[in-house]
């Protein structure tokens, strides 16, 4: 089953993940997949997320990010009851160019990192 299958989600909040070793990234997410970042921190697959802002403001370096997540990552659903019982903690990967520029560009925009 591929990401398309899936229905488009909007990203609109930035989030704090802690991985297991310690170190932290920034997160460009939603409510539904901060849901699954609590319970993957619950299981511990990441020993920690936190919400630092939400409903950021939809730019146009936002909608290309969250147009690639939603192209190539499987967004887990705490609906589905396979997601909501061995969820999988997976970090979005952040290819340099046109991507990585937009992602950088809404956390500076709001002002993380």
């Amino acid at each position: 089953m591929s990401a398309m299958d899936h229905q488009y989600e909007t990203l609109d909040l930035i989030e704090e993940v802690t991985r297991k070793d310690g170190s932290k990234y920034y997160e460009i997410s939603n409510i539904d997949q901060n849901g699954i970042a609590e319970l993957a921190a619950n299981r511990g697959y990441i020993k920690r997320v936190q919400i630092l802002k939400v409903n950021i403001a939809r730019t146009k370096p936002l909608i290309t990010y969250e147009k690639y997540i939603n192209e190539n990552y499987h967004l887990q659903t705490l609906l589905n009851e396979d997601d909501w019982k061995n969820p999988k903690w997976v970090e979005w990967e952040k290819p340099k160019g046109k991507i990585l520029d937009a992602y950088k560009m809404v956390l500076k925009a709001n002002r993380i990192g």
